[in-house]
């Protein structure tokens, strides 16, 4: 998240004091991303070492007043004219937590999946009522559709973190199952396989156990969420 461009964004609209560009700034993305006064001024005094804003009197409340310069307007633009760029992504904990997990002792990945996979499904949830309530009178006031953009991309950034979840539980329940994984199978005296074991697993074991992970059940997963719960389909996202 870019803090400076933010704020410049909102200085580009007018002279504003530290505590109004931080109100501004949550107003228009919901308080998804909240800041404090502090990280507002030290934001402030690094854009005005870099020649971007300055300093211009005070308010009637004694406030000092901030102002974008040209350069500053020459950094803005810039910014919106360059895609976000997306060959070094950052990290996200959820996909290093499934992947610490893989081989974990004592952890049941499935179990972490579907733990996770509950908890986005709450908050898509969550979002997709807070659609409803932002749709219920058609937004008309910059701020109210800046916060309708950022909701829909949450609703559709829980979406697909939903998908992948199943996607990583199948993933892992294919590669238990595959022959081999295990090593040597388990024979019978007549030189069969143990009744009932799976290919590269011994018998009572679960299947996956010899893989380094643990899948629980070998079935695929449940849809991630019901119908009604779901988020919106990028062709309803006008509505």
């Amino acid at each position: 998240m870019s803090i400076r461009h933010g704020l410049l964004a909102l200085l580009e609209r007018g002279p504003r004091y530290g505590s109004q560009l931080r109100t501004e700034f949550e107003s228009r993305t919901g308080s998804t991303w909240p800041l404090n006064v502090g990280q507002v001024y030290t934001t402030l005094s690094r854009l005005e070492r870099d020649g971007m804003v300055t300093q211009k009197g005070e308010d009637e409340a004694g406030h000092a007043l901030y102002v974008i310069t040209e350069t500053g307007r020459a950094e803005l633009l810039s910014w919106f004219r360059t895609p976000v760029d997306r060959a070094s992504p950052p990290r996200d904990e959820l996909a290093i937590k499934l992947a610490m997990a893989v081989g974990a002792p004592g952890v049941d990945i499935r179990e972490v999946i579907q733990s996770q996979r509950h908890h986005t499904i709450q908050a898509m949830q969550d979002y997709t009522r807070l659609k409803a309530q932002a749709l219920e009178a058609v937004p008309t006031d910059r701020d109210e559709v800046a916060w309708l953009l950022v909701l829909e991309q949450l609703i559709f950034q829980t979406e697909a973190e939903a998908r992948w979840l199943d996607h990583c539980e199948v993933r892992l329940i294919r590669l238990a199952m595959m022959p081999g994984r295990g090593g040597k199978q388990s024979e019978t005296p007549s030189g069969n396989p143990a009744a009932g074991s799976t290919p590269g697993s011994t018998p009572g074991s679960t299947p996956g156990s010899a893989t380094g992970f643990t899948t629980g059940s070998a079935s695929a997963p449940a849809s991630s969420a019901p119908a009604s719960a779901s988020a919106p389909s990028a062709g309803s996202t006008a509505d």
